[in-house]
């Protein structure tokens, strides 16, 4: 069977030694953690980059694991390289990876996303921790921070193998993209956006690369910028969470890349995770809230919703006394 080929001949890359310490991450190593560079590649052929974190002297265990990814257009070596570091002390086995296209995982062009093919990079990610010799294949959950969490849920959706999945600071990406922040998006609107993408495509046919905006996150703040994009600003563009490789922390996406979310929307499928659990967490005062509450009044059972009091969306990201580890911990120890 096809399926079956595939998996017989995926191969995985493990690097000999652990990686260079002086590399910049946004967080302190654990010294009760091991991190080590990986590399898997996803079922369309594109090559992620990961580092895997592991218990100190766990080597002849049998561990859970989890795949972590996330936020929308950070890099491994912010948030969720900080939420596998926390897990990894906690006895997990984690992989923190760069989605295709994007931080030094594969896929040219550079910095663009997808609906499906980011929802593959979790099921490639499970794919790598499951042929791991002390990971055990029947305990493997996932977490996605922000507009990563829609796609690990979606992963969840069509991946059996997945136990359980838990989000942090939810965006669909599919919804605020083809409908505006509370689905305020007028047809008008929604009909201009494709008519100015479409244009765009010429020009990027002709020039040969994709074009980006002008202005993603400003250099500098005004002091007149919506509360969330001072909340972002202060997370991507200060030494609290910038980094080299970061879309949001540089650039940003194409101009053309919310074309496909526009039209393919995600999560149409919520109900079929269950009977597996499900662990939705937003921020109190987070503008993405109603992302999280509103799948949860979607979900079928087993679903949890917890709401972190006075956090914002980015307080989830790296405020390791916000983000409920402990929560996590049991919610996984109890599910895998």
């Amino acid at each position: 069977m096809i399926g079956q080929s595939f998996a017989q001949n995926k191969k995985t890359k493990i690097n000999s030694k652990a990686m260079n310490t002086t590399e910049h991450y946004t967080f302190q190593l654990s010294d009760k953690v091991t991190r080590t560079a990986v590399t898997f590649k996803t079922r369309y052929g594109i090559t992620l980059s990961g580092d895997l974190y592991l218990p100190k002297n766990s080597e002849n265990k049998q561990l859970p694991a989890l795949a972590i990814s996330g936020p929308f257009g950070a890099v491994k070596e912010q948030s969720s390289g900080l939420y596998a570091n926390q897990m990894a002390e906690r006895g997990f086995a984690v992989v923190a990876f760069d989605p295709s296209y994007t931080g030094e995982s594969g896929g040219e062009p550079r910095n663009i996303s997808s609906p499906d093919i980011n929802t593959e990079d979790f099921s490639a990610a499970v794919d790598f921790l499951g042929l791991q010799k002390n990971v055990d294949r029947n305990k493997i959950g996932i977490i996605g921070i922000c507009g990563f969490a829609g796609f690990a849920l979606n992963a969840t959706i069509v991946d059996k193998r997945i136990k359980a999945v838990a989000t942090t600071s939810m965006y669909d990406m599919s919804r605020v993209l083809a409908k505006g922040y509370y689905d305020k998006m007028t047809a008008e609107e929604r009909t201009k956006a494709f008519e100015k993408m479409s244009q765009q495509r010429w020009i990027d046919a002709e020039n040969g690369t994709p074009a980006f905006p002008e202005t993603h996150l400003p250099a500098k703040l005004n002091g007149d910028e919506p509360q969330f994009v001072k909340e972002y600003f202060d997370y991507y563009k200060t030494p609290r969470g910038y980094h080299e490789r970061s879309l949001n922390s540089n650039k940003g996406w194409t101009i053309t890349n919310a074309m496909s979310f526009m039209n393919m929307p995600l999560l149409t499928y919520i109900k079929e995770i269950s009977p597996r659990p499900m662990l939705l967490i937003a921020g109190e005062n987070a503008h993405s809230r109603y992302f999280s509450e509103d799948i949860y009044k979607m979900a079928s059972e087993p679903k949890e919703l917890m709401i972190i009091p006075n956090a914002v969306h980015v307080d989830l990201y790296d405020k390791v006394a916000v983000i409920p580890f402990d929560k996590l911990e049991d919610f996984f120890k109890k599910n895998l």
